[in-house]
């Protein structure tokens, strides 16, 4: 609510945001989660709708996001796989599979950032939880996701991996991504929305995460290069890597790496914990601050 107050110096009163009673709690909190999931068949709805707009009068239509992604994959694995020299049969799936995971937790970060922002009119005029927003954007990634898993079939059809039954990981190692997904855009959503200088900050910050990560590149090339073999150690300090290596490794049929688990496990439980706290004690200001 809004409150006015006399400001002595400037001779008139100035308006004064603030929060309802009751509106820093834990249960407010938890109950907009639970009232944004109740109403998945919206933001289920919704998340359609924006591939739909995205694409609209175009021949191919959402095929677009396959074909982009895999000429992307295509041009980076033959290119890198001559600079490294390593077979086009290894690598370009390793970059493929990466830029697939990259594509879903970079458009989390980037978008998480803008979620409450884009989301303008909703949040000012429709009587909706802040967290359906949320779940409307890590829906709309997963749809991309998925479609773009043609991509990845179409590689084990062509350079065929020792797939066995630790494929059945990646569905779990995905659902860790997703959930990972809604706090980071609770919590850079919310920022975002407060100080508008953090969305630019996070784009150049995610594009250099990029490079840092090994997406294009393979730690197991540094690790047999000699000389680099103390460093290479040094990119499990990036924490995408992790998140990176739990649903890749499944996915290309390479041996399960637990430790790479029990650090995604570790951020998950901190980063709920610090994006419902975020969550409880300014969601009730989002709709002022936007």
């Amino acid at each position: 609510m809004a409150v006015t107050v006399d400001d002595s110096t400037a001779g008139r009163a100035r308006p004064v945001i603030a929060d309802a009673p009751g509106s820093r709690s834990w249960a407010r909190a938890f109950g907009d989660l639970r009232q944004g999931w109740q109403q998945r068949a919206l933001w289920g709805h919704l998340g359609w709708q924006d591939i739909k707009q995205r694409y609209r009068r175009s021949v191919l239509g959402p095929l677009w996001i396959s074909i982009s992604m895999g000429v992307i994959a295509l041009g980076l694995g033959l290119l890198y796989s001559l600079l490294f020299q390593v077979p086009l049969a290894e690598f370009l799936p390793h970059v493929a599979v990466g830029l697939l995971i990259w594509n879903f937790v970079s458009g989390c970060i980037l978008e998480g950032s803008e979620v409450f922002i884009a989301n303008e009119g909703l949040i000012k005029f429709l009587p909706a939880p802040l967290s359906l927003h949320v779940y409307r954007l890590v829906w709309r990634q997963t749809l991309f996701f998925l479609h773009n898993m043609v991509i990845w079939v179409i590689l084990m059809i062509v350079f065929p991996h020792p797939l066995g039954w630790s494929l059945l990981l990646a569905i779990p190692a995905f659902a860790l991504l997703a959930i990972n997904g809604g706090w980071i855009a609770i919590l850079s959503g919310i920022l975002a929305t407060r100080f508008r200088d953090i969305p630019p900050i996070i784009g150049s910050v995610v594009q250099l995460v990029f490079y840092l990560t090994p997406i294009v590149w393979s730690v197991d090339f540094l690790s047999n290069n000699p000389g680099v073999q103390e460093r290479a150690r040094l990119v499990e300090l990036n924490p995408v890597f992790h998140f990176l290596e739990i649903l890749r490794r499944p996915l290309l049929g390479q041996e399960t790496v637990w430790r790479y688990w029990y650090v995604v496990l570790a951020i998950t439980v901190v980063g709920w914990a610090v994006g419902l706290v975020c969550m409880r004690n300014y969601r009730a200001r989002v709709a002022y601050w936007v």
